[in-house]
């Protein structure tokens, strides 16, 4: 088996006939970010996601991260097994977040930590993805990333800014911190964003009205629930790519069902880019 797997071969090329005949002009493209746009492995290392490296790392304190994962071992089996519903993960992911924001505040998250994390190096775009990012500024074509972030959208645009890809098509929705004047953070911004709440009835007004024409949409996820990040939009046509980096024995029929197109193996984006210029040539 390869790294691509197609769900179903015709209706794809259906569709991607239907979105290439009208162009870069009427496409938007709407992403996850931890694992879909970044590697789900660096040197080796499983990094789940950007509050992942906080969480493990030496970063605030030992009584932190005691807790912080003890959320993690209790949650993240809810978030991944695909028996439960999605109304019972929704609930749990909604406890999770604002369980673990809560501890952030409480052991004093500054900017400066959040700026730590992403120096790391344990943050790798995956291969092909400046490229992407690239293509999509040139052909003015929208990015819209809504992220559940544990970090908060602080995290990701200081990514973006030092690959120096901080494109003004490029639109972030995600969770964001009350800071104090010495850039503690001292609260949340409601409404809380987790992996089960993503959708684009979320955007700011001014970034709908940019989409709102745009009907032809490629959906970028890792996630069950990242094809949520849709709902509520009236779109025309949809190619729907999933990265499924791990748990691929046991998640591979259910992301086939709801996933047009899945990357396994912490992939590339080769099939990604090469998709985008059939679309847009």
């Amino acid at each position: 088996m390869g790294n691509i797997i197609i769900s179903n071969e015709k209706k794809l090329n259906e569709t991607i006939k239907r979105i290439s005949n009208q162009g870069a002009d009427r496409l938007h493209i709407l992403s996850d970010f931890d694992r879909t746009l970044t590697n789900a492995f660096v040197n080796g290392e499983k990094v789940p996601s950007v509050i992942s490296i906080l969480r493990n790392g030496n970063y605030l304190t030992e009584e932190y991260t005691k807790k912080a994962n003890e959320l993690f071992n209790k949650y993240h089996p809810i978030e991944i097994n695909p028996d439960i519903s999605i109304k019972e993960k929704k609930k749990a992911m909604h406890e999770w977040w604002r369980a673990h924001f809560g501890l952030l505040i409480k052991f004093k998250l500054n900017k400066k930590d959040i700026k730590s994390v992403v120096e790391s190096g344990k943050i790798k775009f995956k291969k092909g993805v400046l490229e992407f990012l690239d293509r999509l500024n040139e052909n003015k074509i929208p990015l819209i990333i809504i992220s559940s972030a544990g970090l908060g959208g602080e995290s990701i645009s200081m990514l973006l800014s030092d690959a120096g890809k901080d494109y003004k098509n490029i639109f972030l929705v995600s969770n964001s911190y009350i800071w104090d004047e010495n850039d503690y953070a001292i609260g949340i911004k409601e409404p809380i964003i987790h992996v089960f709440n993503k959708d684009e009835t979320s955007l700011p007004q001014h970034v709908f009205e940019l989409i709102k024409k745009r009907k032809n949409i490629i959906l970028l996820g890792d996630g069950i629930g990242d094809v949520e990040m849709v709902k509520g939009f009236d779109y025309d046509d949809i190619i729907k790519i999933g990265f499924l980096s791990y748990n691929a024995e046991k998640l591979l029929d259910k992301y086939k069902e709801i996933y047009d197109i899945i990357i396994l193996n912490d992939s590339d984006f080769d099939y990604v880019n090469k998709l985008i210029n059939k679309l847009i040539r």
